[in-house]
């Protein structure tokens, strides 16, 4: 889930992305965010020498609710933010306490020679002071030189960091339930038992801060109500009492159930959302046997959080589970499922991210459901089977099968389990690149007496990079944990009250990382070329490739010819897959060893590939499999593009051969024409039902004609509506940069 640039050592900026779909959390600009970031600014310098904890709070009370936006005319739930360039948060807007320098530059254009002062002055006191400058700047020698630059869209590179606390994934059950009194009982509870007084009284602090926000809307709802019609003003005052009712007590209606999860999520920074359908089923089964909901009021109420969700242009993020395994309660769930499926039907945006986790037991009339979601084009839900996940989890995290069950996909694909573990991804290594400094570095592929010989070149440049990742994972959570415990997470997190510990302090019960690994296929297919045409048969020499790669294969056509040729992974072609597994099990098995030695309890890999593949191939020279420099690499666990050409049945023959249990999330991209969710679709659904019979895991479905990508690049104007699956996550194809455009367009319509 590589998600932004993160900003330089040097540099307090934060660069953008490359397209405007992958520009994520767009920072308020106006003289309101410029306003917000400056009294933030002053309420981080007044509490210097504070706790953290104390700290936290205070600045948690500074940005919210001061950040929030108004109502809009079509909600039914309250809660907008944009984030102020200068502020706090576990990922969004920023990581920890941060500063988006460029963003107060751009607030600034316009102002008085007095406030531009003011932007000075809090500019030159965030430099060193932003929590992803000091866990850079807490790299020692080595593993500043493992990891030269955190540019990983700008520059050449193997192994770049991120920094960020994502995937957090809250007890929203226990949240509803207990409510905010009642949460705030557990901390008192949690207090008397010896828990540190600062830390308890921090988070009683942030617990004011959510019911605060929870009044700001209340009397906002009830100011508008005044002026609007009647039955706008229904609505509104509705909304009121049930922002009051959560301040006092738990929820006891689907709409308070779904306000209180919504702002405390907003306050607190998440953003996936988790099994909601196991959170809100009971809620809606209640109002639905009450009478007090019918299904269209109680759809509209999801609606209208579904556009919430899409608002906050997470673009990776907003995942929302239902079904699978280890649901206490199925009945109340599935019916909840049912509707969010209809909502995703009905709100044509590119979030919630909605997951749908399946297993034998599924009712076959959900799954039935699914497909047609699907089919109406749509990306989602994205379908994960369970008879194979669950399995999978156990064995990769090495937790019990019941744990294991409560495995949430965040972000672009990556597994954590809910509310108990943390796997943020902070770590970026492009395998390709480190196959062509295998190739290209010293002697390189000229010096290899054999295929091995470059095989072991390829793992010396690869190994030391992934151990220098897993130290700046555990680094990052340790420089975190000094700056801020995360309170509102902590509250919602297995066992941090229970252990009277924070988060990242012992307090989550499984501390893990993951690493993302991009141009997995791309190596594969490099190196399953090289093997054939240089050491096998020898119709190219090692200096001829190394000469062909550096010229960009011009004037080497022949040997370009000969490369593309050799077998190919996606296939079915044994050869070729085996190629793939072998790349595919080194990274992985050498990453999850990383783990004990760095103090985590997992470190994963994840295949999960978003745009990235374009972005990181810019700065990629030309590839042994015949792509030229700069193309796009591979897309996560698929084929690259137009190298799979034995069919749909080979092609996912070939994905089935890639271990699941060895990594924490792998993206499976299908792209499948309209007429095989029309009249061929018995056919898709026996080819997909053989699929995950198989062993499939997951599989993310574009729906959409060759004919529609071509005529939405000659015309944008008129394809806003067309969605596509880019990778780990859903986009406007419209919206996308060229490049992405055209990678879409290359991979095989099936």
């Amino acid at each position: 889930m590589a998600t932004r640039r993160a900003a330089t050592p040097t540099s307090s900026s934060r660069a953008s992305e490359p397209s405007p779909a992958t520009e994520t959390l767009p920072l308020r600009t106006d003289a309101e965010g410029l306003a917000r970031a400056l009294a933030f600014t002053e309420a981080h310098r007044a509490l210097a020498g504070v706790s953290a904890a104390a700290r936290e709070a205070a600045c948690l009370a500074a940005q919210f609710p001061a950040i929030l936006l108004p109502i809009e005319d079509a909600d039914l739930v309250a809660g907008r933010y944009r984030h102020a360039p200068i502020g706090f948060s576990p990922e969004p807007g920023g990581f920890g306490y941060y500063c988006d320098e460029d963003a107060m530059r751009r607030a600034a254009v316009g102002a008085s020679e007095a406030t531009r002062e003011e932007v000075d002055e809090a500019l030159t006191y965030w430099r060193g002071q932003t929590t992803s400058q000091k866990v850079r700047s807490a790299f020692g020698p080595a593993l500043a030189a493992a990891l030269p630059s955190d540019d990983w869209c700008g520059v050449p590179g193997i192994a770049f960091p991120l920094y960020r606390l994502a995937g957090v994934f809250l007890d929203l059950e226990k949240l509803v339930g207990l409510g905010l009194p009642g949460l705030r009982a557990e901390v008192e509870a949690a207090g008397e038992r010896g828990a540190g007084r600062e830390w308890v009284a921090g988070m009683a602090g942030a617990l004011d801060v959510v019911g605060e926000s929870c009044r700001f809307y209340a009397g906002q709802a009830r100011e508008l109500a005044e002026h609007a019609e009647s039955e706008r003003g229904v609505d509104l005052l509705e909304m009121a009492e049930s922002l009051d009712h959560v301040v006092a007590a738990p929820p006891e209606t689907l709409r308070q159930a779904l306000q209180l999860a919504w702002i405390y999520t907003l306050v607190a920074g998440v953003h996936n959302y988790g099994r909601m359908d196991v959170v809100f089923g009971p809620f809606l089964a209640r109002d639905l046997e009450s009478g007090r909901l019918d299904e269209e009021q109680a759809l509209a109420l999801l609606e209208s959080l579904w556009r919430l969700m899409a608002a906050r242009r997470t673009v990776y993020n907003g995942r929302v589970v239902i079904g699978g395994a280890g649901r206490s309660d199925p009945g109340p769930a599935d019916r909840f499922a049912r509707l969010a499926l209809e909502a995703t039907r009905r709100v044509n945006e590119i979030e919630p991210q909605l997951t749908f986790r399946f297993d034998r037991d599924t009712d076959p009339g959900l799954m039935k459901v699914a497909y047609d979601v699907i089919g109406a084009g749509r990306t989602f839900p994205m379908l994960y089977n369970d008879d194979v996940n669950v399995p999978a989890v156990e064995s990769a995290f090495g937790v019990p099968r019941e744990e294991a069950e409560q495995y949430v996909p965040l972000g672009c694909g990556e597994y954590v389990l809910e509310h108990r573990s943390l796997g943020t991804p902070n770590g970026v290594i492009n395998l390709l690149e480190g196959l062509n400094h295998a190739i290209h570095d010293g002697r390189g592929v000229e010096g290899c007496a054999t295929f091995e010989d470059l095989w072991d070149a390829y793992r010396a440049r690869v190994e030391p990079r992934v151990a220098a990742l897993a130290e700046q994972e555990a680094l990052t959570y340790r420089v975190l944990a000094g700056e801020a415990p995360m309170l509102l997470p902590g509250l919602l997190f297995d066992d941090c009250l229970q252990r009277g510990r924070p988060l990242l302090e012992g307090g989550a019960r499984y501390l893990g990382g993951t690493l993302e690994t991009y141009g997995n296929i791309s190596v594969s297919d490099s190196l399953g070329a090289i093997r054939d045409v240089v050491f096998e048969r020898g119709l190219v020499t090692p200096t001829r490739l190394v000469e062909a790669l550096a010229a960009d294969f011009e004037g080497f056509e022949h040997e370009r010819r000969l490369l593309r040729e050799a077998p190919k992974y996606g296939n079915d072609d044994d050869r070729a897959d085996a190629m793939a597994v072998r790349v595919h099990e080194h990274v992985c098995r050498v990453t999850a060893a990383q783990a004990a030695r760095v103090g985590l309890d997992s470190y994963l890999v994840v295949i999960i590939n978003n745009h990235a593949n374009s972005v990181l191939g810019r700065h990629t020279g030309a590839s042994a499999d015949g792509r030229r420099a700069g193309e796009p690499m591979s897309n996560g666990n698929n084929p690259a593009s137009g190298n799979d050409r034995a069919g749909v049945t080979a092609f996912l023959r070939s994905l089935l051969k890639l271990e699941p249990s060895l990594h924490a999330g792998a993206v499976q991209n299908m792209k499948f024409g309209r007429e095989m969710f029309g009249p061929r679709r018995p056919k898709l659904e026996a080819l997909l039902g053989t699929y995950f019979d198989e062993g499939g895991a997951q599989a993310m479905i574009t729906v959409v004609g060759r004919e529609d990508l071509e005529a939405a690049m000659r015309e944008p104007e008129k394809w806003g509506h067309l969605m596509v699956r880019v990778g780990g996550f859903s986009a406007r194809f419209v919206e996308l940069s060229p490049t992405v455009q055209r990678e879409i367009l290359e991979r095989t319509l099936n």
